[in-house]
């Protein structure tokens, strides 16, 4: 009962710690399952833990969330002028999550990943194909400020966001990408990644409740799961924290070579 807890806990700091970097949280869950062979619901799993990443994201970005909604109601009602640059941003905030919301419901509805969610083999994979894409942006620095996004600039990081349903490929990684390639300042490109991921992590967590629901999961695996789940939450804090810092300063090349060292041994020995 004890080692099973402590799995539960690994896997759960696993979530935390890789869901805000790019490094595939779900690509790191599938590998660590694998490794410490823990006999669990992978996709239950995924969903409570992710559930506490999303709080996590949620609690740091609380302010610019409250920001947004008061300048697009405020804007809707009043049509003031100190409300319109919000208001526009929170407009591109909905165009670049359609194209991921969309993709996800077909996803969830058709079950297409299902055989490459287990397949480490793509795992491996596909952490190259985010290793290549951090590579190609390393150096970019971008000029956008967040109100200078347009709608052309929402709209491939949308699609940037629907590559990362992928199994393997992270999606902070690919809509970071995307909004570099747009020439999103570093930072910018950052938070709006991660804002983005709040309605989509909200909408993958919605999609989850029904397998939880007919789980019939036994009181201590529900006391596994949340204490998982909120290990999850403190890591997705101080690694967004830090990863912040880390694309401030364009030192995305660590996540180049990580992402390509684990992709060729989980190809080789996995």
């Amino acid at each position: 009962m004890l080692l099973d807890l402590l799995k539960y806990l690994f896997l759960g700091l696993v979530q935390g710690i890789t869901e805000p970097i790019p490094v595939s949280s779900s690509g790191h869950l599938l590998i660590f399952k694998n490794i410490i062979d823990l006999k669990v619901d992978f996709e239950i799993l995924a969903t409570i833990t992710n559930f506490g990443s999303l709080l996590a994201i949620t609690l740091l970005y609380w302010k610019q969330i409250v920001s947004l909604f008061k300048s697009f109601f405020g804007y809707l009602t009043t049509k003031k002028e100190e409300y319109k640059k919000e208001y526009n941003y929170a407009w591109m905030i909905v165009v670049a999550t359609i194209p991921a919301g969309i993709m996800g419901i077909v996803v969830s509805k058709l079950k297409l990943f299902d055989t490459l969610e287990k397949n480490i083999k793509f795992v491996g994979a596909t952490l190259l194909v985010t290793a290549l894409f951090l590579f190609l942006i390393r150096n970019i620095k971008g000029k956008k400020d967040k109100h200078d996004i347009k709608i052309k600039d929402a709209i491939v990081v949308g699609l940037f966001q629907v590559i990362a349903l992928l199994p393997g490929i992270s999606r902070s990684g690919a809509t970071i990408v995307g909004g570099m390639t747009r020439d999103l300042k570093r930072t910018t490109a950052f938070d709006f990644s991660f804002i983005l991921y709040i309605p989509v992590s909200i909408g993958t967590s919605l999609l989850g409740i029904k397998d939880l629901l007919s789980s019939h999961l036994s009181t201590q695996e529900w006391i596994f799961y949340i204490l998982a789940a909120f290990v999850a939450f403190i890591g997705t804090i101080v690694a967004t924290k830090w990863f912040r810092k880390i694309v401030k300063e364009g030192k995305l090349i660590y996540f180049v070579v990580y992402c390509a060292i684990v992709g060729l041994a989980v190809l080789i020995f996995l």
